[in-house]
């Protein structure tokens, strides 16, 4: 049966979502995005949002408030009378009166296998914890962060290299069957809801910057989560001596493997640098205002000896 859907999601990872409910004929009322920002060289364009170009595309009407709070926003989003609300990585706070505004509530599509990593980074966490499983969950919305009850769930492995970006591609190309699959159950009545456990909970704090630059003393297992649990972005980074000069060297992608000496130092001609214990090999690296290389690439523009430390 299908629905009258609003849908509520702003970057890339939410567009295949959008595009999978409109194909299985649901009728989209209204996409709610984030306002379009500056970008651009200067800073001076405003750029909408991938969700708001591919609902641009599609014809259906783009709401972009910058909060939900007031009480006209509240009755706009109530008129549009829609049977539900599909929320994923929306980035604004959903009020109560916005929660029950619809016929049959809101759900939300959310990249961890909750109640592990609820909140804003579940991709970047669980990779720099060295989690080896996650996947997507469809869980009712309640006014707490991620704490409603789960309808549906997909697992997916985290192999030992994957990086943030390449997990965040296969998860997203699992959102839009799955919410799919949660409408079409909704629609004749048989989605059934089951509270997640008390026990294992944990939170995906954003990013922040301060936590982005290599800490060389950690073991090598961690150095190479957070290399690859912030690649491509922010990513993670240090600095390198380069003819003289400290530059700073982006890392991108990293592999384990054996080597022993002083933290931060490198160990050969291949970028294996040395950890508080245990070593990686670096495999693609991108120095400032360049663009990302392989390793061997690098080492061919930047002249690094045997012993030289990176910091």
């Amino acid at each position: 049966m299908p629905l009258r859907v609003i849908f509520m999601g702003t970057p890339e990872f939410s567009v295949p979502v959008l595009r999978a409910i409109t194909e299985a004929g649901h009728e989209i009322s209204a996409v709610y995005t984030q306002p379009p920002r500056a970008a651009g060289r200067r800073g001076l364009e405003l750029t909408p949002s991938p969700v708001q170009r591919e609902a641009e595309r599609l014809g259906i009407e783009v709401r972009t408030p910058t909060s939900l709070k007031s009480e006209a926003e509240q009755q706009a989003f109530a008129a549009l009378r829609a049977d539900v609300a599909v929320v994923v990585a929306y980035g604004l706070l959903l009020p109560k009166a916005v929660l029950e505004a619809t016929r049959l509530g809101c759900l939300n599509g959310h990249a961890s296998l909750l109640p592990r990593w609820r909140g804003a980074a579940p991709i970047q966490r669980a990779i720099m914890a060295g989690d080896t499983e996650t996947g997507m969950m469809v869980m009712r919305m309640e006014e707490g962060l991620d704490t409603g009850p789960v309808a549906v769930v997909e697992k997916c492995a985290i192999e030992p290299d994957m990086t943030a970006g390449e997990l965040h591609d296969r998860l997203m190309d699992m959102g839009g069957s799955l919410i799919v699959e949660a409408l079409t159950r909704l629609g004749i009545n048989c989605l059934t809801f089951t509270q997640q456990a008390t026990a294992g909970v944990t939170y995906a704090k954003k990013i922040d910057k301060s936590e982005t630059r290599v800490d060389w003393t950690r073991p090598a297992g961690e150095v190479h989560n957070h290399i690859r649990g912030l690649s491509p972005f922010p990513g993670a980074w240090c600095e390198v001596d380069i003819g003289g000069r400290m530059e700073r060297l982006k890392l991108l992608r990293s592999t384990l493997t054996d080597g022993v000496g002083e933290s931060g130092g490198i160990l050969d001609d291949r970028l294996t640098v040395a950890c508080g214990s245990g070593a990686i090999r670096l495999v693609e690296v991108q120095r400032a205002g360049g663009r990302p290389t392989t390793a061997q690439e690098f080492l061919r523009g930047a002249k690094i000896e045997k012993g030289t430390k990176l910091s």
